[in-house]
């Protein structure tokens, strides 16, 4: 093609246009790749990183003592009696300190080869550096060989070498201060609560570690100073969660089992579990002292050898109905804490939210399982009243699925709704995925590319009403609204009944544009305003639409965003020829196969779940009613806290 057809940036692009980052400077210009985001988890997580360091080397053996202390300033100091991060001259970069290394320079740290650490919870050595990065101040103190020495930094530049600062003939370890940066964390600020827990949750996972908590911040609920040590582990984490809730086993099932003993690998897995009719059950796992709010392998090992032990006990003492039992009837009333300790694992994601190495939940499943079926048998007495409990809940889910199919088929035939509801032929909800889609444009695609078995489809015409501060009245008058409550199956407020939902997954499935983020967000606020099980029980998912798809010869790729087809073009995709760009306007632009493959297919796509911060609820509810309220200077004060992170406007 002549230049002077090509458009002006197409014309521009060319190896000048390839931005490389040196140093921690990806960290800054994208910290939601490193941390999840710029908003209070992702700052509390920066916590997180630090003081898994320090566990590491409690875990290790190195350490049994840790400081936490968040300042008036807000800075937040960590100290450890370990080793100390090494001080002298790294061999591969003679004019820097390991400790400059460490801390300046993404992947790298002494958890890859498992020389310096058997189980670690820092993995990809890019924790403390990313820490660095995102912090105006940060202060390293090394205590080694009864010398004190410091290195100081900021926004992931070092201010000077690192320098010996005097004598410490007591003391030994590392001390870390950081202060998070305004300019990436904008308002946001340590909760002096939301660190003790996490601070505490720690002290439980590793017996063999004493955390000291201090803070200067006063909440009128944190206490200034505290000690946490847990010699018991998580059968005392379990107790204090469950309080004076009634249980049916007097004491919990628990144990630790080390994975060198058993399987000649190193690790351990230790557990602690009850069921109650007091509360809804939860699951907690970690990995290495890291929280696994996703689950894992792990997990799945560990509700794997507590279903098979409880069902063989069921054969043992003649339950027959004892085979009907699921993991999902073990999680209804089961009340449990997994944490496993293992060499090299693999998480989805640098913020470690679900464990992924298939190899834990072979040892996780074969440690617990001898364990649960020699407690069944010590200890019948509890061992009946949960195997009675268990079958109930197994014969009601049977009962409510009964119910529901038939229900499903009265309400296929009530709905009648002709060019809307597309539904699905399968009568259980298990498995079925409703798809709520733009206009029928986009409609007509999904319907081609949809599994008819399992999955349905529901086209809204224009954006859904905001539901926040509407009147009864305008919500019931209210068509799309009407049509979303009817082929859901349920009702409004607090005539929602998350048993009456009629398909397992609700997906929202809108344009990669502006008008497509504001539909999901009205979806969202209408599902979280009067619909909040829902989101509680994981029922509601974001559609993952590609923007572009490259194609280069036989090579056809599908990316998300900008920053990836700048990245792929560069690159290129292994075929031969010129790139050729499509960008998707909208999901009525792609024709089934690419919906299908991108979107809608289970083996293929992306979904992203849609949840609720678990620890600080009011906050979510304090967001969506600035953002979606009718209050327009909350808006706008939104807007002038947060505008300057900002990467890209799409108007």
């Amino acid at each position: 093609m002549p230049d002077d057809l090509l458009s002006g940036a197409e014309q521009s692009y060319d190896a000048s246009s390839i931005e490389v980052l040196e140093g921690l400077e990806p960290v800054r210009k994208r910290p939601g790749m490193y941390i999840g985001g710029t908003d209070e988890r992702a700052l509390h997580h920066l916590v997180a990183e630090v003081l898994d360091n320090s566990m590491d080397e409690a875990v290790a053996g190195h350490a049994n003592r840790i400081e936490v202390e968040l300042l008036a300033d807000y800075s937040v100091v960590i100290r450890d009696n370990g080793r100390g991060i090494p001080i002298d001259p790294h061999p591969k970069f003679p004019g820097k300190s390991a400790l400059e290394v460490i801390l300046c320079t993404l992947h790298a740290g002494g958890k890859f080869s498992g020389k310096a650490y058997q189980t670690s919870g820092g993995l990809h050595g890019v924790g403390a550096s990313v820490v660095n990065a995102l912090s105006d101040s940060m202060v390293v103190q090394v205590a080694r060989n009864r010398e004190l020495f410091e290195q100081r930094f900021s926004r992931g530049k070092p201010e000077g070498p690192v320098a010996k600062i005097g004598a410490a003939p007591n003391r030994r370890g590392t001390t870390v201060t950081f202060h998070a940066d305004e300019e990436i964390f904008g308002h946001h600020r340590f909760k002096p609560a939301r660190l003790m827990k996490m601070v505490r949750s720690k002290a439980y996972l590793f017996s063999g570690v004493e955390i000291r908590w201090k803070t200067e911040i006063d909440d009128g609920e944190t206490p200034a100073e505290a000690t946490f040590h847990f010699p018991g582990g998580l059968a005392d984490y379990l107790a204090e969660t469950l309080g004076k809730s009634s249980t049916y086993a007097d004491k919990p099932f628990a144990g630790t089992v080390d994975f060198n003993e058993k399987f000649n690998v190193p690790g351990k897995v230790e557990w602690a579990v009850n069921w109650t009719p007091s509360r809804d059950g939860f699951t907690q796992s970690y990995c290495n002292t890291v929280p696994t709010p996703e689950g894992g392998t792990h997990e799945s090992g560990f509700w794997a050898a507590i279903l098979k032990g409880i069902r063989a006990y069921g054969e043992l003492v003649n339950n027959k109905k004892a085979g009907q039992i699921t993991r999902e009837d073990l999680t209804t009333g089961g009340c449990a804490l997994v944490s496993c300790f293992i060499r090299e694992p693999e998480f989805v994601g640098q913020t470690k939210d679900r464990l992924a190495t298939t190899e834990a939940q072979r040892l996780v499943e074969n440690s617990v399982r001898d364990h649960f079926d020699n407690w069944l048998a010590s200890d019948t007495k509890s061992a009946g009243a949960i195997l009675d409990f268990l079958v109930l809940r197994a014969e009601e889910r049977l009962r409510r699925k009964q119910e529901k199919e038939t229900a499903r088929k009265s309400a296929t035939k009530r709905l009648r709704l002709p060019g809307k509801l597309v539904d699905c032929s399968t009568g259980a909800r298990e498995g079925t995925e409703l798809f709520i889609v733009e206009g029928d444009s986009a409609g007509g695609s999904a319907k081609m590319a949809r599994d008819r078995k399992t999955q349905a489809l529901l086209p809204l015409r224009g954006k859904i009403l905001n539901v926040l501060g509407a009147a009864s009245s305008k919500l019931g008058s209210n068509q799309e609204i009407n049509d979303l409550t009817q082929a859901l199956g349920v009702g409004l407020g607090t005539k929602f009944n998350v048993d009456d939902l009629r398909y397992e997954k609700i997906i929202i499935m809108t344009d990669a544009d502006v008008d497509g983020a504001h539909i999901a967000a009205l979806l969202m606020t209408f599902f979280f305003s009067q619909m909040r099980p829902l989101i509680d029980h994981g029922h509601l998912y974001l559609a993952c639409p590609p923007l572009y798809r490259l194609t280069q010869g036989a090579r056809r790729l599908y990316v998300a965003d900008d920053a990836e087809k700048d990245r792929m073009m560069a690159k290129g995709l292994g075929g031969k020829g010129k790139i050729d760009v499509q960008r998707f306007k909208g999901l009525g632009e792609m024709d089934a196969k690419d919906l299908k493959e991108t979107t809608m297919d289970p083996n293929s796509r992306k979904l992203i779940r849609v949840s609720i911060n678990d620890e600080e609820p009011g906050e979510t509810a304090d967001l969506v009613e600035r953002l979606m309220g009718k209050k327009p200077e909350l808006r706008f004060q939104y807007i002038q806290e947060n505008a300057r992170f900002v990467e890209e406007l799409d108007v």
